[in-house]
């Protein structure tokens, strides 16, 4: 693959997926361009998740290096950048002009719960297809119930499930 290729389809994800990158992200890096299987992608994006940062651009800044080095992860994460940041300008400027409108407010709630959706749907498809083990099928939950319904700060909950997934993933041999 070619930095550009790399630009480009960053540019793709960053142009195309708003409200939720992760099933446009999927849909772009597993089923379109094919530098990540399934498996590879759940893994990649738990680690993204786990880190600070906003997923999509550890994500973007872990495959550009892993493709084209340092400068790749420059490349991925410039083109992840450029028209999400041109529209965020944008929106933003309607925004300050428009905020006390109740049409624009609530335009705004159904878009966080479309974005919700979408991050959900994404979940159940990448599950399905990689198909948990029961092992996995526990951390997934306990960091559900930590997460959502706890309300743990992921941070604790990450600390709390990382030894547990070793003890489970060593159990397996």
């Amino acid at each position: 693959m070619r930095r550009i290729d790399l630009f480009l389809g960053f540019l793709k994800l960053g142009a195309l997926a708003f409200g939720g990158t992760l099933p446009m992200a999927k849909s772009i890096i597993v089923d379109d361009r094919r530098w990540l299987d399934d498996p590879e992608f759940a893994a990649l994006i738990g680690l993204c998740q786990a880190l600070p940062g906003a997923n999509t651009c550890n994500l973007a800044v872990m495959l550009g290096e892993r493709f084209h080095g340092g400068v790749g992860a420059i490349v991925a994460l410039a083109g992840l950048l450029v028209a999400p940041l041109a529209v965020l300008v944008a929106v933003a400027s309607f925004f300050a002009r428009f905020a006390h409108v109740p049409d624009i407010h609530a335009a705004l709630l159904g878009a966080a719960a479309a974005a919700a959706g979408l991050v959900l749907g994404t979940a159940v498809k990448v599950t399905i297809r990689i198909r948990p083990g029961p092992r996995m099928a526990i951390m997934a939950f306990a960091a559900f119930l930590g997460s959502a319904i706890v309300r743990a700060p992921l941070l604790l909950v990450l600390c709390l499930l990382l030894p547990a997934s070793f003890i489970l993933a060593g159990a397996r041999e």
